[in-house]
């Protein structure tokens, strides 16, 4: 648990706008010391400058470029206790028949790539301290259809099932990992939609809003929680149903796995 951030080590990924910024600056404002990690270096270290953090270009599709900035965070201040994996691009596509290869490598990369090197970089670091949280931003496409942006969608409903996985074994280590699931958010991911959802009065969330939930969620998240954030309303943990097992199948059976997952208590089964 992180109660109190006062002397705690973040890094957040696509830090330099958006969620990423407005976290960056409540995290500084709880007493956090902050790794900015974004491609764009210019915007990062103008936001390091403003709250006394330390700013590194990163690349999240590059495995390296993580690991560089993990290890900035060891060298500048110590260690590592939270990592908001937050770096993120969106976008539809303007014919299915025609996908253009290039941007669907890139969204793949930066959204699920970014992540998954985001943890596999982070984990050392935070084993190193005796553990810490991992907060990965989905999305609610994540949960629900987005028809509008299927290969979107695509992305980050795998960075909900990576973090649903993911979190059993890493919490046995002391190690939270989450994920955050925003409805639209007025950032520059909506760039040419904004004005669309004002005049047709759709409320949309402001980048502060979605950054506090991410504060929480680093603070006190239950693993593997992915929580919902919509205007007018609490962040909510969405509630996955129960997947039926095979039918006759004995309570607490298991499937066999190659590698055992600890402390995670026994199945539950869903019979007809």
């Amino acid at each position: 648990m992180l109660p109190d951030l006062t002397g705690a080590v973040a890094l957040v990924t696509g830090g330099a706008s958006g969620i990423g910024a407005a976290a960056v600056r409540q995290l500084s404002a709880g007493g956090a010391r902050v790794v900015i990690a974004d491609l764009d270096l210019a915007a990062a270290e103008a936001l390091a400058a403003e709250v006394g953090g330390t700013a590194v270009r990163c690349d999240v599709r590059d495995p390296l470029d993580s690991e560089r900035a993990v290890a900035l965070a060891e060298q500048a201040y110590g260690g590592l206790d939270v990592a908001l994996l937050n770096a993120g691009v969106a976008g539809g596509f303007a014919s299915w028949d025609d996908l253009d290869l290039d941007r669907y490598r890139t969204m793949v990369g930066v959204n699920v790539d970014g992540v998954v090197f985001g943890v596999r970089a982070a984990l050392p670091a935070l084993r190193r301290r005796g553990g810490g949280a991992l907060v990965a931003t989905a999305s609610l496409a994540g949960l629900a259809p987005a028809s509008a942006t299927p290969v979107y969608a695509l992305t980050k409903g795998a960075v909900v099932q990576f973090v649903r996985s993911m979190a059993p074994p890493l919490a046995v280590e002391g190690i939270r990992l989450t994920a955050l699931c925003p409805g639209f958010v007025e950032t520059p991911l909506l760039s040419g939609m904004v004005e669309r959802f004002h005049e047709s009065g759709f409320p949309l969330l402001t980048a502060d809003d979605v950054a506090a939930a991410a504060v929480e969620l680093a603070r006190s998240g239950e693993p593997g929680a992915c929580v919902i954030c919509q205007p007018g309303r609490e962040p909510t943990a969405y509630a996955f149903r129960g997947v039926p097992g095979p039918r006759g199948l004995g309570e607490g059976v298991r499937p066999p796995t190659r590698t055992p997952v600890p402390g995670t208590g026994p199945a539950t089964v869903v019979r007809d």
